[in-house]
């Protein structure tokens, strides 16, 4: 049991590490836009200061703050390491990043980080370990409204692209594409990454009970 728990950890690290990642690859292609949550992120470190993951663990906070008062229960740990680890990373491949000095550079970059992005979801949401915050929310405006699920998660990245477009975030087609398309390709990695885990945690568990077993 703590193996299995030991390879869900891991492979939630790695898709949150996968995931900051794509994110910071689509910012270096900011010229085409980019994804809904990150234009508001985007919005207030241009008007505000501070970091594009600082403002995103920031967000977070409030949301888990909110979440957790409309649910009247305290969030997994997973969604708390999620908002941190997610905002640290982000910070961490800007400054890594180089910045693209043409306009087919970004395109490249961004078209590579949607794919990244959704590879980086599935990973970390098939461990099972908790949603983000974001996801969280969605959860509870869902909860509390009776939407479908795809109309709570519209809604939200209605509402905070028009935020971050009025804080200056930048927007373009890259952005519908995100809100459009990430879905699909999240639709396909998860199953991917949970067949991936699971045939991982029974290779472990053989091995636990047989250790000649190759």
């Amino acid at each position: 049991m703590n193996r299995e728990k030991g390879l869900r950890w891991s492979f939630f690290f790695v898709g949150l590490l996968v995931l900051s990642f794509g994110i910071s690859l689509t910012i270096k292609g900011k010229d085409l836009g980019i994804g809904p949550w990150d234009v508001f992120h985007y919005g207030l470190f241009k008007q505000l200061g501070l970091t594009i993951g600082t403002w995103s663990i920031i967000v977070g906070f409030i949301i888990l703050f909110v979440t957790g008062v409309g649910t009247r229960s305290f969030p997994k740990a997973g969604a708390f390491i999620n908002m941190l680890l997610i905002g640290i990373f982000i910070d961490l491949f800007n400054f890594v990043l180089p910045d693209p000095q043409s306009f087919a550079a970004q395109a490249v970059l961004f078209a590579i980080g949607i794919v990244v992005i959704g590879y980086g979801i599935g990973m970390y949401v098939s461990a099972d370990l908790g949603a983000g915050p974001r996801d969280s929310l969605m959860l509870l405006v869902v909860e509390k409204t009776g939407w479908k699920v795809q109309w709570g998660r519209n809604g939200m990245e209605i509402i905070v692209f028009f935020f971050g477009w009025l804080l200056g975030g930048p927007v373009g087609i890259g952005t519908v594409i995100i809100a459009l398309g990430l879905g699909s390709i999240v639709g396909f990695s998860l199953p991917q990454s949970k067949k991936l885990l699971h045939f991982l945690i029974e290779r472990q568990m053989t091995k636990r009970d047989n250790p000649l077993a190759s």
